[in-house]
């Protein structure tokens, strides 16, 4: 073995990645709950898309910038050991192996078994839906670990796949909700009155689940040919076209089935939407592509996951650094760093299970795992944002402040939200972060 990664991926499998890690998922399993928390307030709704997705493309766009600049082994982690220093990059990357990657790749795992279950007629809290997301957590291992080049080209196969129910739904579902008068219908009705402000700030952090994932995109970097070009464009191409889809798909809903109908279905809203537009065998039919997406989108996080710790290590960082930093010499893969990195998606799925999916293992000990950590990687990105505003300083008006203040308020913006929406279990949530944050310590051989 040694610890060197191949060029491998090009434009198009990075623009895929973006797009296939971000949509497949999040805008199924929290459309419901953006409407919900908005109160049948479609226009509200919509606007909580459009400042969710702003968000992203300004952050994402201001990373474009340093990625012109940095190539080495894991974007996120380059950027930030170039700007505040190895130890802040050592903790971020901590962060990122042990709680943000396998978080959110444990919530994928659910999800899409989640839509597995709702297209067989399964309960989404029984064993078999557990049985279900173990199975795809531990196929989504294999496939990455065993053959990352096919990885790579079930993930372009999936982002295409994913957009057919997208834009089936955001065009037939408008023009049939156009010719009924649903979509009008749904547009000047309120199911139920709500705080403004309230309901605003915990849509859009609802909407984060479903935006998140760009970032990931970045941990290919030593492994995308031509990265300083490549990677910008796909950062930027990637995430507009997520925002335009996700808009389009949930006016399209608002053609299919009422506010009120679509807020009661839960779980069963997406196929109860499609199989109003299309007929039940064409609903079924859309809600296969729908589990294809999904598995899409979590075979992208396993390809972050996979390759954690082992960013870290290549930087002779963290744990084991020598047996973690190995690469196969067969698949061209962190092994070592793959099978830790499912190892932690096995116990975040067991807490997200037992604080959230059933009755609760933890008293009142319980926090949002498909939110929360994706709020702490915005703070994260504060510091980051303003050393780029210090240090780069022969970058244009546009690219060295204006970029960057508006990413650092966009952030702001969402910690406050997350605050407003999530309010005791922020508590909890940092506790756990602290106590993770401390085992990083004892691996600590950085030198800040």
């Amino acid at each position: 073995m040694d610890s060197s990664l191949n060029k491998k991926y090009g434009l198009i499998t990075a623009i895929a990645m973006v797009v296939g890690i971000v949509i497949g998922s999040g805008v199924f399993f929290k459309a419901e709950k953006v409407l919900t928390a908005t109160g049948g307030n479609l226009p509200l709704g919509i606007m909580a898309w459009i400042i969710g997705g702003a968000i992203m493309v300004v952050c994402a766009y201001t990373f474009s910038i340093m990625a012109t600049r940095y190539e080495y082994i894991n974007g996120i982690v380059d950027y930030a050991e170039v700007s505040m220093g190895k130890r802040y990059g050592y903790y971020l990357g901590w962060f990122m192996s042990t709680t943000y990657y396998p978080t959110l790749t444990a919530a994928l795992a659910w999800v899409s078994a989640r839509y597995t279950c709702v297209l067989f007629g399964f309960s989404i809290v029984g064993s078999e839906a557990l049985a279900i997301t173990g199975f795809y957590l531990v196929l989504s291992y294999a496939l990455n670990a065993l053959s990352p080049v096919l990885a790579g080209k079930f993930q372009v196969t999936t982002a295409i796949i994913k957009l057919v129910p997208l834009f089936l739904m955001a065009v037939i579902g408008t023009i049939v909700g156009l010719a009924s008068g649903m979509t009008v219908e749904n547009f000047t009705s309120i199911t139920k009155q709500v705080s403004t402000g309230n309901a605003l700030f915990t849509a859009v952090v609802a909407t984060a689940f479903a935006y998140e994932g760009w970032i990931i995109a970045t941990s290919i970097n030593a492994e995308l040919k031509n990265s300083k070009v490549n990677l910008p464009k796909a950062l930027v191409i990637g995430t507009f076209i997520v925002v335009i889809t996700y808009i389009l798909y949930y006016i399209g809903l608002s053609g299919a089935v009422s506010n009120k109908a679509l807020m009661e279905s839960g779980e069963k809203g997406a196929k109860l939407a499609f199989e109003t537009v299309f007929s039940k065998v064409g609903g079924t039919a859309l809600l296969v592509f729908v589990v294809i997406s999904c598995l899409g989108t979590l075979n992208g996080l396993m390809l972050g996951c996979t390759r954690g710790i082992y960013s870290l290590s290549a930087r002779d960082m963290g744990p084991a650094p020598n047996v973690f930093k190995q690469v196969d010499k067969a698949t061209n893969m962190p092994t070592n760093s793959a099978i830790l990195g499912l190892f932690f998606c096995g116990i975040w799925l067991l807490y997200f299970y037992g604080s959230q999916l059933t009755k609760s293992w933890f008293g009142f000990f319980n926090f949002d795992i498909t939110e929360l950590p994706i709020i702490t990687i915005y703070a994260a990105y504060i510091p980051i944002f303003f050393i780029l505003i210090k240090k780069e300083k022969d970058l244009g008006l546009f690219k060295r402040y204006i970029a960057p203040i508006l990413a650092i308020m966009s952030c702001v913006f969402m910690i406050i939200a997350a605050c407003f929406s999530h309010k005791v279990e922020v508590l909890w949530y940092l506790i756990t972060f602290v106590v993770i944050m401390i085992i990083g310590k004892l691996f600590d051989k950085s030198r800040a």
